[in-house]
């Protein structure tokens, strides 16, 4: 007679059978959840030794018509993935993107030169006077501006206000002079400009103004025939160090909700603010190149400049 306490082996095989595919699949989960990450974006800039970010593009980026309805398709994963599939009313028109760098010629120049030229976008850059006379070096980015037919040269005043903006603009009729200098200074060809430290818009009936104080001289350049141009989006940087203070997800997730919220200045498109030195190392150099990278794989962006604007 068998013991009532007698198992037989075949429950104990079974149940170590068990163990072992329970623990298969927490394995498989946990590589899974390894794997949701993307591969960075490939890029022709210099190379940085840090480890490359994470790419742009999430789960709303790359578009696909399916019957009657646009799908965002999640071909590049960030690090949440919670949505599959976005709607957008109005996806399949293009948006424009405007690529625009203050306070050249510095050290970043060359660079931002160089990356315009191997990835093909228009750029543009509002330049400062002084600057290009600092030295022969300064002088020659200046040169490789002015002749690279990508890159659009516009008006940042020929003393960027020594840093004094709110003495500045306290006289009008000097600030413009200063402006009017700096064109003949550097043979821009275009009247467009951005005051420094103001982020001011005026041409044909539309005016936005964010500070006071730079209103009357904004006032006197429209008069006179110039543009004014703002931005939507900044990309902030360290004032010391000149480093980028956002990553590239951020910074193009900024700038594609103001594009789908219709938060730009202008409907459809978006004005993004540099300045020159936040390129001046390899490691801000990657930075740029991957954030133009992230935004071609978008296959509504187009890249445009400042002359062009707004573009419908």
């Amino acid at each position: 007679m068998h013991s009532r306490f007698y198992v037989r082996p075949n429950f104990w095989a079974a149940l170590s059978f068990i163990t072992i595919s329970f623990s298969a699949c927490n394995a498989t989960d946990s590589q899974r959840a390894a794997k949701v990450e993307d591969t960075p974006l490939i890029t022709d800039s210099v190379p940085a030794k840090s480890e490359p970010e994470k790419p742009a593009i999430d789960v709303e980026d790359t578009l696909s018509l399916v019957k009657d309805s646009v799908k965002i398709v999640a071909k590049h994963a960030d690090t949440t993935t919670k949505d599959t599939a976005v709607l957008y009313t109005d996806s399949i028109s293009p948006r424009y993107v405007y690529l625009t760098f203050d306070d050249g010629p510095l050290i970043g120049s060359q660079a931002i030169d160089s990356i315009t030229t191997a990835k093909q976008v228009k750029t543009n850059v509002f330049l400062i006077g002084m600057h290009a006379e600092m030295s022969k070096r300064m002088y020659k980015y200046y040169q490789k501006y002015m002749t690279n037919p990508l890159i659009d040269s516009y008006n940042h005043s020929f003393t960027h206000a020594h840093n004094k903006f709110s003495v500045f603009y306290s006289q009008p009729q000097k600030a413009f002079a200063d402006f009017d200098k700096n064109e003949t200074a550097l043979q821009l060809q275009h009247k467009i400009v951005r005051l420094p430290g103001r982020n001011i818009w005026y041409f044909d009936a539309r005016r936005r103004v964010d500070l006071e104080s730079g209103a009357s001289t904004a006032d006197l350049l429209h008069m006179n025939g110039y543009k004014i141009m703002g931005w939507d989006v900044e990309w902030k940087m360290n004032g010391t160090t000149g480093k980028p203070l956002e990553t590239v997800s951020q910074i193009y997730r900024r700038m594609r909700n103001r594009l789908n919220n219709g938060t730009t200045f202008s409907k459809n498109n978006v004005v993004l603010l540099m300045h020159d030195d936040m390129f001046q190392n390899r490691k801000g150099q990657k930075l740029l190149s991957d954030l133009i990278d992230s935004l071609k794989l978008h296959p509504n962006y187009k890249f445009e400049h400042l002359r062009a604007y707004p573009k419908n």
